[in-house]
């Protein structure tokens, strides 16, 4: 029974998508058991936040954890990666409330645990995987996210919108079959993405305001204002991006097909707070 944090600690620094703050975030290893868990560096006694579904309490266009005094922001791009690259243990020291955006993906933050590497630690305890021998959904409207029974871990989306040039799209990744590390080469570089339409909106609303050409791809009527994409479905890969970050939350990705269309960050966190209260 092993587990593994990072080799060496991996530093990275950029403006925050919703709060326009810029910020370095630096990932240590830590101990065995530990989990991965936050650390306000830049607040007087360097409060922790753990990286758990019982600390989410915002998840407005993002996964918030903490309080409404200390909180950090926008953390589910670098949780998936952690955790779809096997950091069952990291101190993640942060100076600011939001992770930085970097790219809108998470393959900087991949690039950099593959360039230093994990080591195996020995656990005492090691937390037996949750198998989920039920369908578990939660909805609202036409938007679902389930967990389905099956015999490896697997996420599968969709989405659907009117502008031609998103439409509807579906994407399946197995976190099982990732021995050769599909997720740096299938999910990881898919950037998020934003309508043209909606951005005055949320930039009123005091959302996006490190949004970016640089940082995120944009869509409106005519197509997208920053092409190429790196994938035909990009946008639906940031969805499964998504997906995997909120569901890290849960500490080991329970064995379960997990099936979502047209869902959010509330209905993944739904989810995975009634899979916590089945377990």
């Amino acid at each position: 029974m092993h587990q593994h944090t990072l080799a060496a600690e991996i530093t990275q620094t950029g403006v925050g998508l919703h709060s326009g703050v810029s910020t370095s975030v630096r990932i240590l290893p830590a101990e065995p058991g530990s989990n991965r868990y936050f650390v306000r560096v830049d607040l007087s006694n360097s409060p922790v936040i753990p990286a758990g579904i019982a600390v989410v309490n915002q998840t407005v266009l993002s996964t918030q954890l903490g309080t409404d005094e200390v909180y950090v922001r926008t953390v589910e791009h670098l949780l998936a990666a952690l955790a779809a690259m096997g950091v069952d243990n990291a101190r993640i020291e942060i100076d600011g409330p939001e992770v930085p955006l970097l790219d809108g993906s998470a393959q900087a933050w991949t690039d950099s645990i593959a360039a230093v590497g994990l080591v195996s630690q020995p656990a005492d305890d090691e937390q037996k995987p949750i198998v989920i021998q039920e369908p578990i959904c939660v909805n609202q409207a036409d938007a679902f996210v389930c967990a389905l029974p099956s015999s490896e871990t697997r996420f599968s989306y969709g989405i659907d919108f009117e502008l031609p040039a998103i439409g509807n799209q579906w994407h399946s990744w197995s976190l099982s079959r990732n021995l050769e590390n599909t997720f740096v080469t299938e999910v990881a570089p898919a950037r998020t993405f934003g309508l043209l339409h909606q951005i005055e909106y949320l930039q009123k609303s005091g959302l996006i305001k490190g949004g970016s050409l640089d940082n995120a791809l944009v869509c409106g009527p005519d197509g997208w204002l920053n092409p190429p994409l790196r994938f035909a479905n990009e946008p639906v890969r940031h969805k499964i991006l998504d997906l995997v970050g909120d569901l890290s939350l849960l500490g080991k990705f329970p064995v379960a097909h997990f099936l979502a269309y047209k869902a959010s960050h509330n209905l993944h966190i739904q989810l995975a707070q009634k899979i916590l209260e089945l377990f």
